[in-house]
């Protein structure tokens, strides 16, 4: 299930009023400089990154929160997640479209193509080097997000897309918003910007990929994840919230939650076990409104649909919020 469409930060004034709805065990290759030194990424829709992390090894995205202190308001910030098991966004087929949020590894040379955007004023100028077989979330007729994610492994850089739509069979293409990220830095959006996801964050760095979890057996990085009604704020690393509520005890966008260092997980099944491993080690960041715990990857025909449901055994109650920096609410 797709998660509620997001505006930018500017037509919150004109939806001040809405509630809720978004507005906008092998072996871990070796140590980093700036985006990794993993193998050369693959290329094609959903390749393997063959162990190369997104962004240097102290960003945000791959910090290790496994000892940071607990929020003092964690309790209700989870209580208003809602009260459920997890559920993972992503596998093999859903609906007739692959399940998850979809990606491709393009080579330096990919040509770049326009792109035009509903909010270009908190988006990213175009040339996005896109390729014309790019998928989109949920499909060609997919009517939800339809986030397009496009890696350039050469020039290591992330081109996002949301509310994406080819135009003449891809020669252009119009968005509601985008956002380019390099991805051997921690520069973040400008304050109060949106991206391709609410949040102001990327999304491609958040999913839980096939070649992570299967081929090295470990995600060494947070994860993303959902909920129906956060606040009007946000936290590091996010940059833009989309919501008009003020209720303190709702969630900021960036908020990081962790899977508790006691739950055992010895009974779920591999895939599982790495996943949960992932939201011990790094945690989890609420980047959109959304179904409440709905856990981000990227679709794959070699998923294990199975394995995936075991996931909705681990309660939301079984998460603690890492303590939050400074809460951003203008």
């Amino acid at each position: 299930m797709p998660a509620i469409r997001h505006l930018p930060l500017l037509a919150l004034l004109v939806l001040a009023a809405c509630d809720g709805g978004s507005p906008t065990g092998g072996g871990e290759p070796g140590g980093e400089t700036g985006g990794g030194d993993g193998d050369q990424p693959g290329l094609g829709i959903g390749a393997s990154l063959n162990g190369r992390r997104p962004f240097p090894a102290d960003n945000p995205w791959n910090q290790d929160v496994s000892r940071e202190p607990v929020d003092p308001n964690s309790a209700a910030l989870i209580a208003a997640c809602g009260t459920r098991g997890l559920h993972a966004d992503f596998g093999t087929v859903y609906d007739g479209a692959p399940n998850g949020i979809p990606y491709v590894v393009v080579a330096g040379g990919q040509g770049r193509v326009p792109v035009t955007f509903d909010y270009d004023d908190e988006s990213d100028p175009g040339p996005y080097p896109i390729p014309a077989s790019a998928p989109v979330e949920g499909g060609p007729s997919g009517t939800g997000d339809r986030h397009v994610l496009v890696i350039d492994r050469d020039n290591w850089k992330l081109y996002e897309l949301w509310d994406a739509h080819p135009v003449n069979g891809g020669a252009s293409w119009r968005a509601g918003s985008g956002a380019v990220f390099d991805l051997g830095s921690n520069a973040l959006r400008p304050a109060g910007w949106t991206s391709a996801d609410a949040a102001g964050l990327p999304v491609f760095p958040g999913l839980v990929r096939y070649d992570e979890v299967v081929e090295q057996k470990a995600i060494r990085h947070a994860l993303r994840f959902t909920c129906p009604v956060t606040r009007r704020a946000y936290v590091h690393p996010a940059r833009h919230f989309a919501s008009s509520r003020t209720d303190a005890n709702l969630p900021p966008m960036g908020m990081r939650v962790r899977l508790r260092a006691d739950f055992d997980v010895s009974g779920f099944p591999p895939s599982a076990r790495v996943i949960l491993q992932a939201m011990k080690t790094y945690g989890m960041l609420l980047a959109d409104n959304g179904s409440g715990w709905y856990v981000s990857g990227a679709p794959d025909s070699r998923w294990s649909d199975d394995e995936l449901a075991s996931l909705s055994r681990v309660r939301s109650t079984d998460f603690e919020v890492v303590r939050m920096g400074t809460i951003v609410t203008q």
